[in-house]
């Protein structure tokens, strides 16, 4: 394939992981609103999976890895964090798994009220728009 070519789809991959993470973002909104709490992490989970999958292809110049651990994406793309931001993103990534398999306890629902989802939802946002920044 051509180098402009390549040039082309990596920015048309970056732009389309781009507008996903937007279009969630959306989504996280609204299920927050209607007291879908866990749902709402699950999808803050996906926002920063896809804010993260953009600048990998950005900064490495490959399709993203198959994966949804936010650590592993930060860490591939070479993306220096803070220790905070290192904790938000381990903290966040549990969230992929317990919004998609819920324990027979349902101890992740629980977990989640209104005031712990806004509270995490709102260092979500800030995350990602301090990814926004660096494209």
């Amino acid at each position: 394939m051509h180098r402009l070519d390549m040039k082309k789809n990596r920015e048309k991959l970056i732009q389309y992981w781009l507008e996903a993470a937007r279009r969630d973002l959306g989504v996280v909104d609204t299920l927050f609103k209607k007291g879908h709490y866990p749902y709402a992490l699950y999808f803050g989970h996906l926002v920063l999976e896809k804010v993260l999958k953009a600048y990998y292809v950005e900064i490495v110049d490959k399709q993203s890895p198959y994966t949804h651990q936010l650590s592993y994406l930060a860490e591939k793309s070479l993306l220096e964090l803070s220790s905070e931001q290192e904790d938000l993103l381990e903290v966040v990534s549990r969230f992929n798994i317990a919004g998609r398999y819920p324990d027979e306890k349902f101890e992740f629902y629980k977990l989640c009220t209104k005031e712990y989802t806004e509270n995490y939802l709102k260092k979500i946002e800030e995350f990602y728009q301090w990814m926004l920044k660096k494209f």
